[in-house]
């Protein structure tokens, strides 16, 4: 295992990794999971970390949010905060460099554990991502699934009112994965599927502690995959990485990126 300490020599390694080929000389197949540390430079919080929103306040269930309209009320008034921090939010470094090589072809898939939309923002076709806690720039019915811009929810929400689909009239949520709300099965199939195939699995940015995400990593390792991790702290899978990488994520990412 190497552990890289300073920014030159990890965008360095970074390069050569990512410019690894095989035999016949074709680039080695790239999958990437993403985690809050990859957004944090851009000024969103780590809602998980200690000191975070998450450690000061429970989370509302998915079970509350559907019996109960206070716990509703107090859903969205989160949500509507997380929107304001998110829209203040520009993507970074590392976003716009994932972004190149995805439109290049050369992404596999980016898997994020992230609900920011900043992939999105910086580029990502949408072909190429796998958001495994949905998203929390716009909302959803639960009945019909049909979507809804937080706008139209939040003036709703100011006028005491419950956020409710224009179509079915079913209840509005924010497009995310809420504590106690089942993951969909085809994202994690596909972001299994995807770890299960890769030659390179690059982890940015993840504490690799929330399941079942913690598992792609695994998954890829032992189906023959290269891992290496961009984190500033210590993770339980540090010991299965061929590389660490342990200064900051959009630092490391700046020489790489062209539009900087």
């Amino acid at each position: 295992m190497t552990e890289i300490t300073d920014v030159s020599t990890a965008w360095a390694e970074l390069r050569a990794i990512l410019g690894e080929k095989d035999r016949a000389g074709r680039p080695l197949r790239l999958v990437v999971m993403t985690g809050a540390g990859i957004s944090t430079p851009s000024g969103i919080p780590d809602f998980r970390s200690p000191g975070g929103i998450w450690s000061k306040m429970e989370p509302v269930t998915y079970q509350d949010f559907v019996r109960s309209e206070a716990a509703r009320r107090e859903d969205w008034r989160r949500r509507f905060e997380m929107k304001r921090i998110f829209e203040a939010a520009e993507p970074n470094a590392a976003h716009r460099v994932l972004a190149a090589l995805a439109r290049s072809g050369r992404l596999d898939l980016l898997i994020t554990q992230n609900v920011d939309g900043l992939h999105q923002r910086s580029g990502v076709p949408e072909e190429r991502l796998v958001e495994l806690h949905g998203n929390s720039t716009y909302a959803s019915c639960l009945d019909c699934g049909a979507r809804a811009e937080l706008g139209e929810a939040e003036k709703a929400h100011e006028a005491g009112q419950t956020p409710v689909c224009r179509a079915c009239g079913g209840l509005l949520k924010a497009a995310v994965i809420s504590f106690g709300q089942a993951m969909p099965e085809d994202k994690l199939n596909r972001a299994a599927n995807a770890a299960a195939n890769a030659e390179i699995f690059l982890v940015i940015g993840s504490s690799l502690v929330v399941q079942p995400a913690a598992q792609l990593p695994v998954i890829a390792v032992r189906s023959g995959a290269d891992l290496i991790i961009i984190n500033g702290q210590e993770t339980p899978l540090d010991d299965l990485a061929s590389t660490l990488i342990r200064p900051g994520i959009a630092e490391v990412f700046a020489e790489m990126d062209d539009s900087s």
